[in-house]
């Protein structure tokens, strides 16, 4: 299943665990929108546990045992790094290589937990693979960046590396069938990204993180995992009772331009030209529809969506015989991201379309602690906390 590119597109942050969790116990439903994120302060916070970035408490999560064959291995980011956000902004992705010390050329990751060392900042992790002949590269492109680590928008920074696991809000280790897994050749390391928001300190001291990863690891012969994307473009105006600047779609996309020193007008206009025939529709609700161009078997998924997210759907060949809602999250709660297994495996193939539909309200943003007191915008796609995403992430075999 051939994850469709779009020229000049950055597929940026998300959010959900691409594999990872305790199935059916793991706390997948799709809970109460106006979550702890959503309210002014957190209520109780557990013993040992502290409120996360987005106000929700956070403790150990229950660990399963290792499986057959599984070990577990944790591996952390080499040495503390303290955020700094640039331009001006609240928002920094950086990247760590970290090394697992895999020998072995039959090795499967079947589990991620991530942990979170400085919740206060850490927004979201993503984990991708780079293979053995890669990493002097890698070393190489570090070294070109003062202080720990890279800076990386929307992907690794490195150029190609598969996408094998992530963390956000809500999100604990999800469990597959155990002859599934992510293949980890001899040698291979990962690419920590981490997404820091410093929105929710204001302007007190980010402090350093210096977060970790549990693998999951074991050897055989595995049937091999990837992770697929689908989005759709975000066109969310200002409510009527907003006025402002950045209410004006062109000054939104320059103030996300210069706030993550990219080119969100090209990212924009990507996703409108696939998805709209080339005009923005502004509005709440917007869908895309993507082809399947390769076959493919369809384990689990998640939604992502940023903090004015109402509901995401994902569905398969929608309007047609035989089509299948593969993901509905009818309340959206971005402190609940988990993955969500299927019930029984689906199988796609050439011809068929994946469709993404989300809905978004520019209301939340008046109501909501990390965004009330911000310059009302014109939403559009971004990697920033105040900016969103509309997001379908699927793990296939």
């Amino acid at each position: 299943m051939k994850r469709t590119r779009i020229a000049l597109l950055t597929i940026l942050a998300l959010v959900v665990t691409a594999c990872g969790a305790g199935g059916a116990a793991s706390g997948s439903g799709p809970g109460d929108h106006r979550s702890s994120a959503h309210s002014s302060s957190p209520s109780g916070t557990p013993s040992g546990a502290h409120s996360g970035l987005h106000g929700t408490p956070t403790a150990a999560p229950v660990t399963a045992p290792p499986r057959g064959g599984e070990r577990f291995v944790t591996v952390t980011m080499p040495k503390p790094y303290t955020p700094k956000p640039p331009n001006g902004g609240t928002d920094e992705y950086r990247c760590f290589l970290i090394d697992p010390g895999l020998e072995d050329g039959d090795t499967f990751l079947t589990g991620t937990q991530f942990a979170a060392q400085n919740a206060d900042v850490v927004h979201h992790a993503i984990l991708f693979r780079v293979d053995a002949d890669k990493i002097a590269g890698v070393r190489a492109h570090d070294a070109k960046e003062p202080g720990e680590g890279w800076g990386c928008f929307g992907d690794a920074g490195v150029g190609d590396a598969d996408w094998i696991g992530h963390w956000a809000p809500g999100t604990s280790e999800i469990l597959l069938d155990p002859k599934l897994g992510y293949p980890m050749a001899a040698g291979s390391a990962l690419i920590m990204q981490v997404h820091y928001s410093t929105l929710a300190i204001g302007d007190r001291p980010a402090g350093s993180d210096q977060s970790s990863v549990r693998l999951r690891l074991t050897t055989g012969k595995l049937t091999p995992l990837r992770t697929e994307l689908f989005m759709a473009p975000i066109e969310l105006p200002c409510t009527a009772e907003e006025k402002g600047p950045l209410c004006e779609r062109e000054a939104a996309i320059a103030d996300v331009s210069r706030r993550f020193s990219l080119d969100a007008k090209e990212q924009t206009s990507g996703l409108v030209q696939w998805c709209s025939g080339g005009k923005p529709k502004p509005g709440p609700t917007q869908h895309c529809d993507m082809p399947v161009e390769e076959p493919a078997t369809l384990h689990a998924l998640a939604g992502h969506m940023h903090l004015l997210g109402r509901s995401i759907k994902v569905e398969l060949n929608p309007g047609k015989p035989g089509a299948q809602t593969l993901l509905d999250v009818p309340e959206y709660d971005f402190d609940n991201q988990a993955l969500r297994p299927l019930a029984k495996p689906v199988t796609v193939k050439p011809g068929d379309t994946i469709r993404t539909t989300c809905t978004h309200d520019a209301a939340l943003r008046a109501k909501l602690p990390l965004l009330r007191d911000l310059p009302p915008r014109y939403v559009v796609w971004g990697e920033g906390t105040q900016d969103e995403m509309c997001l379908g992430i699927v793990v296939a075999s």
